[in-house]
């Protein structure tokens, strides 16, 4: 049985959730960026490329975003090119994921962090968007949301910077922009029932791999020592979340007579 909420309702509940998180997240202490962030179980060098794992295990972005790009442009993906938008920017900032952790990882800091965590705030961002723009409304969520929410992004990143040249990091607008969308989407999914494009399978997939890619990366050693040393949770991690962008991409690539399938999981 369908629980039936007013649009209103749906609506209210929506911006409540939101503003408790914001709040929630005001009364927390600052989360600053603990130092041994940057030191990876897997550091060995090969064919003169540091932590050569880490580096090279970013090429599953790179192939992700590139094919989604191919794929979004085809006819018989979009019932209307402008809702292509959100998904050309998460595709774009998947591709650049790749260069930006590839660097991150090639020299790691707080510095080249912040070029790693850029795309990846942007492509959050888009995706949330993308599910608002589907779900609920395209001309809000692509006109208004999609600009707010990547520059919200942005700015969670800058924050965080400043704050580390201060002395104190503070990395509580980042994990809200991280976080959030990650809340908010299955709250969206089941309060608004009607769709086109974002199917429940393939993201749920999409969400598995990527609380499997966060478990890797929070057990970076133990997965290295578990497995002989031969390959490192946190280079798992990588190819792991790339699974979960490719659980986008089939989402977007599902025929239309594939979608009416879907349409009621």
């Amino acid at each position: 049985m369908i629980l039936k909420i007013s649009n209103l309702n749906k609506l209210i509940i929506l911006i409540v959730f939101f503003v408790l998180s914001f709040l929630i997240i005001l009364y927390i202490p600052p989360i600053p960026q603990w130092e041994s962030y940057h030191d990876f179980a897997d550091a060995r060098p090969w064919l003169e490329i540091p932590n050569f794992a880490n580096v090279t295990s970013n090429v599953g972005f790179f192939a992700v975003g590139c094919l989604g790009l191919v794929k979004i442009f085809q006819s018989g993906h979009f019932d209307n090119s402008l809702d292509r938008v959100p998904y050309i920017v998460y595709f774009v900032s998947v591709i650049f994921v790749s260069f930006g952790s590839s660097y991150y990882h090639w020299t790691p800091s707080n510095a080249s962090l912040f070029w790693d965590r850029l795309p990846m705030t942007t492509a959050f961002m888009s995706f949330f968007a993308a599910v608002i723009s589907d779900r609920i409304n395209r001309n809000i969520a692509i006109y208004i949301l999609l600009p707010i929410l990547i520059i919200a992004g942005l700015y969670s990143l800058i924050y965080w910077q400043q704050t580390e040249a201060n002395g104190l990091g503070d990395l509580r607008f980042y994990g809200i922009v991280q976080f959030f969308p990650l809340i908010a989407i299955p709250l969206i999914i089941w309060l608004y029932r009607r769709y086109r494009y974002t199917l429940t399978s393939p993201i749920s997939w999409a969400f598995m791999w990527y609380a499997c890619a966060k478990l890797l990366e929070h057990f970076d050693g133990e997965v290295f020592n578990l497995l002989g040393r031969f390959v490192s949770g946190h280079t798992l991690k990588h190819f792991a979340a790339a699974v979960a962008t490719f659980y986008i991409l089939k989402m977007v690539t599902l025929s239309k007579s594939r979608r009416e399938t879907y349409k009621y999981l």
